[in-house]
């Protein structure tokens, strides 16, 4: 036997254990399917308790399909590895969760596991719910049973080879997922403890506050330190801290509660369907998570001086971007525009967008804006990406950097913007 034929064998040997293993740490049995319970044998304080559970979730966000009913799934979540759609989790039996017993909904959420016994990706955030209580999930599951059933069958994902191949989610449950409820730090009081158990656990903020690593598990030892979501960057939630204007627990609450704070900015992309779920649920649960929040702050060296080169005010992109910003923006943010005060608008100097590392928020926010929502105008903003050409934004930007931040110039902006307008036109 040749050397190459033994490496081919024992090749074919490791990929057939490896394969075998897979399929050992996939595999778990169906659950019987139920019929439908009754909306009526859930009682009103469960239901209630389970809207309360739901919006800490954010579950609507990400199982809403942009125009569809609510719950229904189909709504594109992007990954580094390719789009995953969000599933019906109405109760219609043949499309949604209809059939599915407590037992499958709790083992759902703490195992990812589906009723039928194939593995969730971990888009859905398991790995945090796992640490929710029994109480929470009976009355999640009694809030989504009685909702109303919608027939709606997700799109089939869109993976890259392997990761569309489930079994490996075997090997990434082995090293992401940790079962069990979170135990109380004796030595802090309630509120803290609240606050933990809702951003670790049912808030799951760590999913998008957080960087990826190579197989899309939150990276070791950097939870918390910033992380990028549909195209927009979900800040450091562990430098509040070195903002321009620290950040209190009363402005972070109302952030929280209302997408917006006097001496910070607004809410925008995939963050703004966020608070406007936490303006529903008791206070006291968002003052917890400010709590905790605010109590995991780290040191951010060079965060309170200018990083990198500074801003040429005199180059020419700043001088066109100032022509633009006289022209478009000047009137809402500009020093004397009346909603600075009337609005309760911030300057721009205090802003995370124009203070950021990099560019892509403040680029989003120009390409984007924030939509109108009724009466609710306070949030508003128009999107500029069929008026001004990647060159042009990138103008915007370097002035608004220039005038409004003490930090060092952002590099390579407009093809910044040539990037996110494509993946924002494909989405």
């Amino acid at each position: 036997m040749t050397r190459k034929s033994r490496w081919l064998i024992a090749g074919g040997v490791v990929i057939a254990a490896a394969l075998i293993i897979s399929f050992l740490l996939m595999w778990k049995p169906a659950i019987a399917p139920v019929s439908p319970p009754a909306p009526t044998s859930f009682d009103a304080r469960t239901r209630l308790a389970g809207a309360r559970v739901v919006a800490l979730g954010d579950c609507i966000v990400c199982h809403t399909a942009k125009g569809g009913k609510p719950f229904a799934g189909g709504l594109p979540l992007a990954t580094p590895f390719g789009t995953i759609y969000a599933t019906n989790i109405t109760p219609d039996v043949g499309t949604g969760i209809g059939d599915w017993s407590l037992e499958a909904f709790t083992r759902a959420l703490r195992y990812g596991v589906a009723r039928d016994g194939h593995l969730l990706y971990p888009a859905f955030p398991y790995i945090h719910f796992t640490r929710m209580s029994d109480p929470d999930i009976s009355a999640a599951y009694a809030y989504l049973m009685t909702r109303e059933p919608v027939k709606a069958t997700a799109p089939a994902n869109d993976l890259i080879f392997p990761l569309n191949f489930r079994p490996l989610l075997g090997f990434w449950n082995v090293l992401f997922l940790h079962p069990g409820a979170q135990q109380p730090d004796a030595s802090k009081d309630t509120e803290w403890n609240r606050g933990k158990l809702l951003v670790d656990g049912l808030g799951h903020c760590a999913s998008c506050h957080s960087p990826l690593n190579l197989i899309g598990g939150e990276k070791s030892g950097h939870a918390f330190d910033g992380g990028i979501v549909d195209g927009w960057e979900a800040p450091a939630l562990n430098a509040l801290g070195a903002a321009p204007k620290p950040w209190t627990r009363e402005q972070l609450v109302t952030y929280l509660r209302t997408g917006r704070a006097g001496e910070h900015g607004a809410a925008a992309g995939p963050m703004l369907p966020v608070t406007r779920d936490l303006a529903t649920v008791p206070e006291e649960d968002v003052q917890a998570i400010a709590t905790y929040v605010l109590s995991i702050q780290k040191a951010q060296p060079g965060a309170t001086h200018a990083t990198g080169s500074a801003v040429d005010s005199t180059s020419p992109e700043v001088q066109r971007g100032a022509t633009l910003f006289a022209a478009s923006c000047a009137q809402c943010h500009g020093p004397d525009a009346p909603m600075q005060s009337i609005g309760e608008r911030p300057t721009l100097a205090f802003s995370t967008a124009v203070n950021a590392a990099t560019p892509r928020n403040a680029i989003q926010m120009m390409l984007i804006g924030n939509g109108w929502h009724g009466e609710d105008s306070m949030n508003y903003m128009p999107a500029f990406n069929q008026i001004y050409n990647d060159q042009q934004i990138a103008d915007l930007a370097s002035y608004i950097r220039a005038t409004y931040s003490q930090r060092g110039a952002w590099q390579d902006i407009e093809a910044m913007a040539a990037k996110l307008r494509k993946e924002d036109d494909a989405r």
